[in-house]
């Protein structure tokens, strides 16, 4: 019995590319013997006439399904739903505007049955990618991967493979503002990377701005790391320690050796900055029972097992 790969395809306003990315797609599985693939598009609201495009191809195709929102949840959103809704020994994720090289499938599936459980596709360059995403990017998996409890591949994309353990792991997790790529790296499990080139737009703008991917890199780096929530205690801690410091140099030096003098405002001053660093410090003891309370609300398993006994489970 041939293994079943689920594609899904997060669409919104993509009338143009639809059909273009069902003939590319169907180009691709021609030649890829042995497997049975079904194809979930996920409409994320759209206001043009992807629905429509969508549906014609079902009543030609019927390994193809549609998830249809009632409005715009976003792309993480849309992604989650597809993989809750596939039945696939696995499931790939691919961008309908064929940004995502699908000549690269065969790769993914063959790196799969290796062994490998998840398989991510590392993006080289992106041609017509901006400066200023370029340096975005750059900082978000610097500064993610600085304060994230797990490592984030530089450049990689939602164009990943995912073994079925995977996928029923993943459906495990409750967060509504999530970064799906980066809730499978917690997962952990054995990873591979295929390296790609991203193909130029074909129709239509990117839907993803400046504002959109500003709000996702600090949802996940909210969601992925503490250190946000216990700035403030560091913080107050080193300036309670430094004020400190500062005012025992001031003592000696007045009081006990006389050698230098100080007036009472700066001294005000620095108690102030003293006080400051003491409730700072209070706001980043308050922050650790926060944080262990973000930690119970999540609701992420405790570990995850990948065999028991020697079956995979």
């Amino acid at each position: 019995m041939n293994k079943l790969i689920s594609i899904i395809i997060p669409v919104y306003n993509e009338e143009k590319n639809i059909p273009v990315f069902y003939e590319k797609f169907s180009e691709v599985i021609s030649n890829i013997k042995n497997y049975d693939f079904e194809i979930i598009f996920v409409n994320d609201g759209s206001q043009d006439k992807s629905l429509e495009k969508m549906e014609a191809l079902s009543q030609r195709d019927p390994r193809i399904k549609i998830i249809d929102f009632s409005r715009n949840f976003g792309k993480e959103a849309a992604i989650t739903a597809g993989i809750n809704s596939c039945l696939g020994d696995a499931c790939m994720m691919a961008d309908a505007d064929l940004q995502h090289p699908l000549e690269k499938i065969p790769e993914f599936i063959a790196k799969w049955e290796k062994g490998t459980e998840i398989v991510i596709g590392v993006r080289e360059r992106n041609k017509g990618e901006g400066l200023i995403k370029r340096i975005g990017s750059y900082l978000f998996y610097k500064i993610i991967n600085r304060i994230s409890e797990m490592e984030i591949v530089s450049k990689s994309t939602d164009f990943r493979l995912l073994d079925r353990i995977v996928i029923d792991e993943f459906k495990k997790f409750t967060e509504t503002n999530r970064m799906a790529r980066a809730l499978i790296d917690w997962l952990g499990f054995k990873r591979g990377y295929i390296y790609f080139k991203a193909n130029p737009r074909l129709y239509g703008k990117p839907t993803y701005g400046f504002l959109k991917l500003t709000r996702l890199a600090f949802n996940s780096m909210v969601s992925l790391s503490l250190f946000p929530l216990k700035v403030a205690g560091y913080l107050g801690v080193t300036i309670t320690i430094i004020s400190g410091l500062i005012g025992i140099f001031i003592f000696f030096t007045k009081y006990i050796f006389g050698s230098m003098d100080y007036s009472w405002p700066a001294i005000l001053a620095l108690v102030n900055l003293f006080l400051i660093g003491i409730v700072l410090s209070c706001l980043g003891l308050i922050a650790l029972y926060i944080a262990n309370i973000h930690t119970e609300v999540t609701g992420r398993p405790m570990y995850i097992i990948r065999k028991k006994n020697g079956n995979r489970q």
